[in-house]
């Protein structure tokens, strides 16, 4: 039996489904017709013209690359003309047009067609052809639309621009090309008289002008009204009425929380067409009070402050869905850069997706917005729609500071003044690669350059390419040396890294292989999948708005750690810091809390840690630093232990049994607690260890690298109950000189004095032969995980760390963190073999452990060149440097140069010495 309504609830509930109905009516009603982005699409059904699967109708996820979808041929912009895939896809898809939209405006919105669009709705054209991929449009289709029943729609798209410009601008380029609806494609029906377009000027000090567009009779009202995040109204409401076509509104909020990437403060502006008090339309607007000015030969302020940009360069892109992406992408992209410390991006080298800009909005990001322009550029009447429309569809972001007019070369000068002339907040606009409005923005730039420009230049400095990366070049390799010099230049402007992540894409051609097109797409930070390489690390710390001074701790170390405030709008009292002491080996530990000091931003000062009286009983210190919206900043370690007072603890010397020596051939056989040990009578060198019966295919060193092995005239003697092989000094012959000592216990003892062979060298240490095939892992106690250059020291963490073997080559396979390579701050190594472990010790400071040498790879400059020793497995006092893409590694910075050491005249307390133990037990 069916339940009676009572009238009043009935009265009620009709109400408010009118009320529903009212407030729908009054807002822009949006209806997607494909999905919402890569994680959310819709099958359209689709023809492709030419390549794979084509010549058959069949059917597509929208929006999305066909190529990902295993259609057409895949291309790099690189790709002759000849070779290109230029084939057409045609899709189709049957909507609905609810009825009530009859009498409203309904367009048809493409947030991005690659490249060349032609739309027709029910058979009939909607409007004229649109050339330009990552640009939204739209269509007024109200009248060819059958209001209640069913539509046809028909998109023909020609990823091969008709357009000459067009290609020059978007597919003549150093980046993947695809073709299809990439990005979401929606209905929206306004109603007949509406807000049809708003730009909004909001300034750090609450002044908020807006330029209001209307599609209404004259007579009608405009009002605006401010909310804050949480829906509370600021201020009242204003109220205009309509005598034109175009209302600007001015007033001045007070109390208004500016918006900048530190603190992204955001406000919803009302936007209320009304008629006698009645609303007709209803527009949000999501805005944030900030102020961009370009002072020229002084800086970029943002909100009254000089900014230094931490920037990097970001691709739309994704291996398995190419410039498909989705909210979800732009959260994951904008969480990681600002998890390596950054606080700016550029979008290179085309506009990005609205919900990119979205997430800088609302999670805090710099954003220069990019007209695309490769090397070419569009053509006048070309460019000037699309800066239009990439205007109007970005003008309100308040995370967006700076406009780009095109890429290196890419700048059609024509199009300049529409940016100032669309923009209400007028902020600057560059041409990356040129000096432009003031800014020097060259790629590339050497750490010395400059002729009248740059260190010896007038203008800003900001370069918009810089560090670029290979492989394991660039990025964090010389940052250190570059950050240091922009941070002390007034004139600098800071700059933004190539780039973000390797474009691996999926390949459906090739069973789904991920390709780079070999070192072209190899220039990522992190991996196609947000594998985290090395640099990812050494940003973070050197980008650390929390910068804290190099601290070596010794006994009489009080707790204090010199800091320095790098943020521009945050006083470190806002910050959180914790800090903890560790025994690495039985992992007891101690933590602890620092009060933050209260230091404006650049202000300098003291960080006090109360420590226990046992703290230097620990082996390391770490120091985490957390800023206002409790994202870890970076921990930083400080070893409290010395390689020599640990090996001290580890290594037993005494034993129970005595050292035996005697001679064979050319060899001395010298065993102890069952380690047989074969050494070269004439040169010293260890030729081979066995620990029983089982050889330990560890031999064939020291050798020295860069050095003369000219250890000679070998004696051996006893000194208690320990045997010295040992080597003769000569100032002129022989004034490199090597020791062993074998304990009773079976340990092993290398002492090598030496000097380098020459001032300048790459490398300076000893080598070792191992086979690779042998190895399994390491456990070892240093700086890690990750390998380090010379010229890319920081980000690694003291500690313990085990790695599995791995054959990993930087930006071709993504295993992180690589095996191979050299490792920081060595104290102890355990190698884990394919016969039994073998660990080596050290009294040395900073001895970099090396293990095997990564593929060799260079190019036609010479500039990425991955210099390693001969041999397997080395322990070395200087290590080489890595280059990037486009320089050399000596030019990018001190720490990119070779090492120096000054020879004294061979003078012996003058020479370089490493001390090794060697402990072949197996324990």
């Amino acid at each position: 039996m069916m339940k009676r309504i009572p009238l009043r609830s009935l009265t009620t509930l009709l109400v408010l489904i009118a009320c529903i109905h009212n407030a729908v009516a009054q807002s822009t009603e949006i209806s997607y017709l494909s999905g919402t982005g890569s994680d959310h699409t819709v099958n359209w059904q689709f023809y492709c013209t030419a390549g794979s699967n084509a010549g058959k109708w069949t059917s597509i996820p929208v929006p999305s690359c066909w190529e990902l979808q295993g259609f057409g041929k895949y291309d790099y912009g690189f790709a002759k003309d000849s070779l290109r895939g230029k084939e057409s896809g045609l899709y189709k898809y049957t909507f609905q047009a609810p009825a009530h939209w009859k009498g409203k405006k309904v367009n048809i919105v493409f947030e991005g067609v690659m490249t060349d669009a032609t739309v027709k709705i029910n058979g009939k054209s909607a409007g004229p052809i649109h050339q330009g991929a990552f640009y939204a449009f739209k269509y007024d289709i109200s009248g060819l639309l059958k209001y209640g029943t069913a539509n046809l729609l028909e998109v023909t798209v020609a990823k091969h621009s008709a357009n000459a410009s067009v290609n020059d601008a978007e597919r003549k380029a150093d980046f993947w090309i695809f073709g299809g609806i990439f990005r979401p494609v929606f209905l929206e029906a306004l109603p007949a008289q509406h807000i049809a377009a708003l730009a909004v000027n909001a300034n750090a000090n609450g002044a908020l002008h807006a330029v209001v567009k209307v599609n209404a009779q004259q007579g009608k009202q405009l009002s605006l009204q401010l909310y804050d995040k949480d829906h509370q109204k600021v201020g009242g409401q204003i109220i205009k009425t309509l005598n034109t076509s175009e209302i600007h509104i001015d007033t001045v909020y007070a109390g208004i929380r500016p918006w900048s990437a530190e603190f992204p403060n955001l406000y919803d502006a009302e936007i209320s067409l009304l008629d006698k008090g009645k609303v007709l339309h209803i527009l949000h607007q999501r805005i944030g009070f900030r102020t961009v000015e370009l002072k020229q030969r002084d800086g970029i302020y943002v909100n009254g402050v000089k900014m230094k940009f931490k920037g990097v360069n970001r691709h739309s892109f994704r291996p398995e869905t190419g410039r498909t992406t989705s909210k979800t992408i732009s959260i994951e992209d904008v969480q990681l850069i600002k998890d390596m410390n950054m606080n700016a991006v550029r979008m290179s080298h085309y506009p990005p997706d609205a919900h990119f800009l979205d997430v800088c909005d609302s999670l805090g990001l710099y954003v220069m917005d990019e007209l695309a322009g490769w090397h070419g550029h569009y053509n006048t009447e070309t460019g000037t729609r699309l800066v239009k429309e990439m205007l109007e569809h970005d003008v309100n972001h308040p995370s967006i500071v700076l406009w780009a007019n095109g890429n290196e070369g890419g700048h059609n000068k024509e199009l300049d003044h529409l940016f100032p002339e669309l923009d209400p907040q007028q902020r600057p606009v560059v041409h990356p690669w040129q000096l432009f409005n003031g800014i020097e923005t060259q790629h590339y730039r050497e750490y010395n350059y400059g002729i009248g420009n740059y260190d010896n230049g007038k203008e800003i400095v900001m370069p918009t390419e810089f560090l670029h990366g290979q492989f394991d070049g660039g990025h964090g390799a010389g940052l250190e040396d570059y950050w240091a010099h922009m941070w002390q230049n007034p004139l600098s402007a800071g700059g933004f890294l190539w780039d973000f992540s390797d474009q691996g894409v999926v390949r459906k051609d090739k069973h789904d292989s991920l390709d780079t097109d070999h070192h072209r797409g190899a220039d990522g930070i992190v991996g196609p999948h947000h594998e985290k390489e090395g640099s990812f690390f050494t940003i973070k710390e050197v980008w650390s708005p929390v910068f804290i001074e190099r601290r070596e701790i010794t006994p009489a170390f009080d707790g204090t750690l010199n800091i320095e405030n790098r943020y521009a709008f945050t006083n470190i009292d806002q910050c959180h810091f914790t800090w903890q002491l560790k025994q690495l080996e039985t992992s007891a530990v101690y933590n602890g809390t620092a009060p933050a000091p209260h230091l404006k931003p650049l202000e300098k000062g003291i960080l006090q840690l109360t420590l226990p009286p046992n703290w230097n009983t620990y082996d390391v210190l770490y120091l985490s630093a957390k800023d206002p919206h409790g994202k870890e900043l970076f921990t930083w370690s400080f070893p409290i232990t010395s390689p020599v007072a640990l090996t001290a603890k580890k290594i037993d010397t005494i034993g129970t049994g005595k050292v035996s020596i005697r001679e064979h051939d050319s060899l001395w056989l010298v065993s102890a607690a069952d380690i047989h040990i074969a050494f070269n009578k004439k040169n010293g060198l260890l030729q081979e260890v066995k620990h029983g019966n089982t050889v330990i295919p560890f031999n064939h060193g020291p050798i020295l690298q860069e050095g003369e092995n000219n250890f000679a005239d070998f004696s051996h003697h006893y000194q208690g109950s320990n045997l010295i092989i040992t080597s003769s000094f000569d100032r002129k012959n022989s004034y490199n000189t090597l020791q062993w000592t074998i304990y009773p216990s079976g340990v092993v003892k290398m002492s090598v004095q030496y000097f380098p062979a020459a001032y300048f060298t790459s490398l300076a240490g000893v080598n070792f032969s191992f086979p690779e095939k042998e190895m399994r892992a390491i456990e070892y106690m240093g700086s890690g995980p990750y390998r380090v250059w010379k010229n890319r020291l920081k980000g690694t963490t003291f500690g313990i760390w085990k790695k599995e073997y791995n054959d990993t080559e930087t930006g071709e396979s993504w295993k992180y963190p690589e095996f191979k390579g050299y490792h920081a701050n060595m104290y102890w190594c355990k190698f884990i073999t394919a016969s039994q472990p073998f660990t080596v010790y050290t009294e040395n400071e900073s001895l970099f452990l090396r293990l095997f040498t990564p593929a060799w790879k260079t190019d036609q400059w010479h500039n990425y060149e991955p210099i390693f020793p001969t041999g397997d497995l080395s322990f070395m006092q200087g290590i080489s440097s890595i280059g990037t893409k486009t320089q050399r590694n000596e030019t990018t910075g001190p720490m990119g140069m070779k090492n120096i050491f000054y020879d004294y005249e061979k003078e012996p307390e003058r020479a370089l010495q490493i001390v090794l133990y060697f402990d072949f037990s197996g324990k």
